[in-house]
């Protein structure tokens, strides 16, 4: 299949570039490359240096390469960011992906995949894990953009007669994961303490979030172009792991012996969060495989 992925020089959607490549897809890649980086990219794809907020040269790409699938990562995925300039987050996330799904339904595609969010997408529910029924109550103009390019892609799909899949991912880690961004705790914890720098965990250390090894969502996104139909997902352990958690196991693996720094908790961040999964495996047979003991000690060799 001609599979179309954005934001394809970045962490996630790089490894599944890689992964659709290996099954014998032609992959073409759009990243605009301001959190990319063109050395993340196959070179068994075909690359461009887009931005998908421009649809005249995606209208060019689609004419030339007519993708029969579209997997959409391209995003602005930071929450400080959001808060302190919602506009970009918001065009970026929604209009951006309006334009894909403009496009989707001019050149007849079969299917669109994205990249959602879990935890920002339920905010601090009652109730753990978060299931897909839980109600949507995003803390951070990030969440909101995804909650309505959710919205948009069900409509899009609909109207223009292709199918869609919307993965909402717990915090995903792993190599290729940038550790100067502000996203990606395990990155920046491993990058500083390899340098001898305390990290700085803010609040006290017993802020949870539900961590998933990189490998686990590809697998997820490759049985994608198969399975799941119209539908929304969440990818997650269903377990809740707190910061200093982290922090103890990024250590160990790093032989880090200092304390970590601590900092007042930061508006629109959750206090708690993990994802119940149980609905991936019944629609798409996903489980996920790799510990945290491992998925750590593998991200941690190659930071």
């Amino acid at each position: 299949m001609n599979i179309l992925v954005t934001g394809g020089a970045g962490f996630i959607a790089s490894h599944i570039v890689d992964a659709y490549l290996k099954k014998g897809h032609k992959v073409v890649v759009i990243d605009n490359l301001v959190t990319g980086f063109r050395k993340n990219v196959n070179k068994k794809a075909k690359f461009y240096k887009a931005d998908i907020q421009d649809l005249e040269t995606l209208r060019r790409i689609f004419k030339k390469e007519q993708p029969q699938i579209i997997n959409h990562h391209a995003a602005i995925a930071e929450v400080a960011k959001s808060l302190r300039d919602p506009i970009p987050t918001l065009e970026v996330n929604v209009l951006g992906t309006t334009n894909l799904l403009l496009l989707g339904g001019e050149y007849n595609i079969k299917k669109f995949i994205f990249s959602s969010t879990g935890g920002a997408m339920y905010g601090d529910p009652e109730k753990l894990p978060a299931s897909e029924t839980t109600e949507p109550k995003p803390l951070s103009p990030y969440g909101l953009s995804k909650l309505l390019a959710e919205e948009t892609i069900r409509y899009y799909s609909s109207n223009n007669n292709f199918n869609h899949l919307i993965f909402r991912y717990a915090n995903v880690y792993g190599p290729r994961q940038n550790p100067k961004g502000e996203a990606g705790v395990v990155a920046i914890f491993g990058g500083l303490m390899k340098k001898g720098i305390s990290p700085t965990i803010f609040g006290d250390g017993t802020k949870t979030r539900d961590y998933v090894y990189v490998d686990d969502i590809v697998r997820a996104n490759v049985l994608a172009l198969t399975k799941g139909t119209n539908t929304t997902i969440n990818l997650g352990w269903g377990k809740e792991i707190q910061d200093k958690e982290i922090f103890d196991a990024v250590a160990k693996t790093t032989k880090f012996k200092h304390a970590p720094t601590l900092a007042p908790h930061r508006d629109g961040e959750l206090l708690r969060s993990s994802l119940d999964a149980k609905k991936a495996n019944e629609i798409i047979g996903w489980k996920p495989k790799v510990s945290l003991k491992n998925g750590i000690a593998k991200t941690a060799q190659l930071l």
